[in-house]
């Protein structure tokens, strides 16, 4: 008679680890624009009503930003299309030199980008999960989508010991991330082509200017915990000014803006901030924003790119709010304009010198 099958001593004394291996078992794997070739349906779309022909519109705009030999475009970030598959949309963009500088949330570039340029992961979840179970297996997630908390917090130490290396003084946060691109450099485990680090290589500034309310804040606390009477601290005020700098000296401007939030109020402030300064900045002369925010509760995140034009920010001539979930229709515009090649003719920038 056969022996009944036990199970593994592994398995008998860590059941949790099983499950978290289940449950993070299907990566999120990035969509890569110039593997297909958009214009045909960009060009349908336009022929279209409703959020297709905003789409199209758009996809023009961003088209005529790109063909502008006079125009800086600067991309914003809010939310999680980073994590939700479309980090190496602004990768490219920032690779074939459609982007000249980027205003994020500190999710985007740390706890998305960055997190994954160390070697780790998002994973395809369901949002009809118990959240209990994902937090007994220290599983964070993201509407559908999953972090393994542990790998966070290791991304949070790494900001510390960054931090750690450095001088004792204020930092603006584009200075901080230039120096986790530096740190990127010399790491022969790292995911390469992280936006983080090619934004180091390519000269392209990346501000945050609400860094802590990211894993950076978890570890810079642990930095000053380490150090208290000798840290390095963030300077948001610098981040404001060095921005309102890039816009002076940019001239004209476009914006892409993904999502809302505080990087897209403070990309568009440095028209005003630049006229408190004694300089007439001309406002942002292209402006494209997909969102999903309600345009009817006052709230800044959902203000038109019309309603910004009253505060001397925006023009409307060349301006197109597209009203969609950003990862279904950034892959689109980010192909179209690779393919129509406008970006082969632009001259780079490379703002991030501005600050040497």
């Amino acid at each position: 008679m056969a022996a009944p099958k036990t199970k593994s001593k592994t398995a008998s004394k860590n059941p949790r680890k099983n499950t978290k291996a289940q449950l993070l078992s299907t990566p999120v794997e990035h969509i890569d624009i110039t593997s297909f070739d958009a214009r045909p349906i960009i060009d349908a779309m336009g022929k279209m009503s409703f959020t297709s022909r905003d789409t199209g519109r758009a996809a023009a705009i961003f088209n005529m930003m790109l063909n502008d030999s006079k125009c800086s475009n600067i991309l914003t970030l809010a939310g999680s299309t980073s994590a939700g598959g479309c980090m190496q949309v602004y990768v490219d963009m920032v690779k074939y030199g459609m982007i000249d500088a980027i205003v994020s949330t500190g999710a985007s570039i740390v706890d998305m980008d960055f997190f994954e340029a160390l070697g780790f992961k998002h994973y395809q979840g369901s949002q009809f999960i118990d959240d209990r179970d994902l937090r007994a297996n220290y599983i964070d997630r993201i509407y559908d989508t999953y972090i393994d908390e542990e790998e966070l917090q290791h991304c949070d130490k790494v900001i510390g010991e960054i931090a750690d290396s450095l001088e004792p003084r204020a930092y603006s946060s584009r200075a901080f991330i230039k120096e986790m691109g530096r740190w990127l450099k010399g790491r022969k485990n790292r995911k390469k082509e992280s936006l983080v680090e090619t934004c180091f290589d390519m000269d392209v500034p990346i501000f945050c200017p609400a860094f802590t309310d990211s894993s950076a804040g978890f570890g810079l606390v642990l930095h000053q915990k380490r150090n208290p009477k000798s840290h390095m601290t963030i300077d948001s005020i610098a981040d404001f000014r060095e921005l309102t700098d890039i816009k002076i000296k940019a001239g004209s401007t476009g914006l892409l803006m993904i999502g809302g939030g505080v990087p897209k109020n403070f990309v568009q402030d440095t028209v005003v901030c630049a006229e408190i300064l004694g300089v007439d900045a001309e406002m942002h002369k292209y402006a494209i924003q997909i969102t999903i925010a309600d345009v009817r509760d006052g709230a800044c995140s959902s203000s038109t790119l019309k309603e910004a034009n009253s505060w001397g920010k925006v023009d409307t001539t060349y301006e197109q709010m597209v009203f969609a979930e950003a990862s279904s229709v950034i892959p689109l515009i980010g192909s179209d304009a690779y393919h129509r090649g406008a970006w082969k003719k632009r001259k780079a920038r490379k703002f991030a010198k501005l600050f040497e």
